[in-house]
């Protein structure tokens, strides 16, 4: 049996990076139960680090005996901050070949079937639509043989319900997947990428107590009140300091730390800036939180690019903000960047990295030649828009208003940028939280409830 050397568990390269010449990089081999006859089968365990993606653990199972086998994937990477939601409306054979990243911490549905398949019932799996389809079909047929001679009448219904879910490989009518994770590290293929895709909906949202002691964020006997923020902050004090905590590494999960500091930024508002800078893998980030208010109306900046220069402007981008360039047909949705103080030049970087650099999902054997070249071209777009050879509207629409674009005429008014405000939508107060948020008095509510 192979195994991990001590060099690499003390120099925190546990996780190697795919690569088909390194001898060294073999699976590390165990001996264990197979589940099938019950005799001893062979577990083969490979620890790496899908470039542009994260850390994983691929283990695979074959039984020498019965010749069953078995193969899974796991994340090894961080939990998210938040958790992630994607919402998918099949309508053709085509949306079935959608690659998708589904952690075992996943919950998936179809409302369409009133299906569910809860989460921590699966193991994590790197696949297709139509796969999980057939995994799914094939859960539900492994206790046939049983349900049949013992339950009948259940054995029966189930074999009506898988012939539905059989049906749906057809796509005879649309039909909506959902796949929920708290986690945040599951996944759905946009092919239309960089493009927006009418047809998947993504968005984040606040782990409940429940998720996070199932992610084990939190003791089983943690009580489910939240804990109090400290009474008395001194906002002075922490606006001539910069504070430090520790915290892991996104990239290589190392220990670090991040600094945080409030900022006033001119002809605007207070802004929270986090840097993290990372001594093991080299890796930099920042990120940038509104230290106001949620405001009353939306906002929407457009900026004609049309000079070099245009890229030196300072850009606040909070994590509520969606970032559209209609000349490309392009369009970012909000949470995709978090939130960045940067430049416009920066911010444009950030997503050509995001998009075309950084792709797990053209890189390899199984990209598709045509969608890397579209988004190639896309990058090479983006090239021409830094470089002041392509004249484009850049649009910043925050529903919450917290979002900022450099005017360099201040105070005059700046004839190559509009500011818009704009009434909240319904459904934009609803994936805000703003929907069911209370303001005016819940302290007299919470005190009734606290005597009675």
């Amino acid at each position: 049996m192979s195994a991990i050397s001590e060099e690499n568990v003390r120099g925190g390269s546990v996780f190697k990076d795919i690569d088909a010449d390194d001898e060294d990089g073999q699976p590390t081999e165990i001996e264990s139960l197979c589940m099938n006859c019950y005799k001893n089968g062979t577990t083969r365990l490979l620890l790496t680090r899908i470039p542009f993606f994260k850390e994983v653990i691929v283990s695979s199972f074959s039984c020498g005996h019965c010749s069953w086998s078995n193969t899974e994937i796991q994340s090894a990477g961080r939990i998210q901050d938040q958790g992630i939601c994607y919402t998918l409306k099949v309508k053709s054979k085509q949306d079935l070949n959608r690659e998708v990243v589904k952690a075992d911490s996943a919950t998936t549905r179809i409302p369409e079937l009133d299906f569910e398949i809860p989460p921590f019932t699966q193991k994590g799996s790197l696949s297709t639509i139509e796969g999980l389809l057939d995994r799914a079909v094939a859960g539900l047929e492994q206790e046939q043989p049983v349900r049949r001679a013992a339950q009948p009448e259940v054995a029966e219904k189930i074999d009506e319900f898988i012939k539905k879910l059989m049906k749906l490989k057809d796509v005879e009518s649309e039909f909506t997947l959902v796949i929920e994770d708290p986690s945040g590290n599951s996944f759905v293929e946009n092919p239309l990428a960089p493009q927006k895709d009418e047809a998947l909906t993504v968005s984040q949202f606040k782990r409940s107590i429940q998720q996070e002691k199932q992610l084990g964020l939190r003791d089983d006997d943690d009580d489910d009140e939240k804990d109090e923020e400290p009474a008395g902050t001194n906002l002075e004090a922490m606006r001539n300091e910069v504070l430090v905590f520790k915290t892991n590494c996104p990239e290589c999960n190392a220990p670090t730390s991040t600094n945080m500091k409030l900022v006033q930024i001119p002809h605007f508002k207070e802004v929270v800036i986090m840097a993290t800078n990372c001594d093991s893998c080299g890796h930099r980030t920042n990120e940038v939180k509104s230290g106001g208010a949620t405001e009353e109306l939306g906002t929407k900046i457009t900026l004609h690019i049309t000079d070099p220069s245009d890229m030196t402007r300072d850009l606040l981008k909070s994590e509520t903000c969606s970032v559209l360039i209609p000349e490309l047909e392009f369009e970012l949705g909000m949470a995709a960047l978090g939130g960045k103080f940067t430049t416009l030049e920066g911010l444009l970087q950030d997503i050509k990295d995001l998009i075309v650099s950084k792709n797990p999902f053209i890189c390899g054997d199984s990209h598709n030649k045509e969608q890397v070249n579209k988004l190639q071209e896309f990058g090479t777009k983006l090239d021409n828009i830094m470089a002041g050879q392509m004249a484009v509207h850049f649009i910043l629409d925050d529903p919450v208003g917290n979002s900022y674009l450099q005017n360099v005429y201040a105070p005059d008014p700046d004839p190559e940028m509009t500011v818009e405000k704009y009434t909240r939508t319904f459904e934009q107060n609803e994936d805000l939280g703003l929907n069911d948020m209370k303001t005016e008095g819940y302290q007299e509510e919470n005190l009734t409830t606290s005597t009675s």
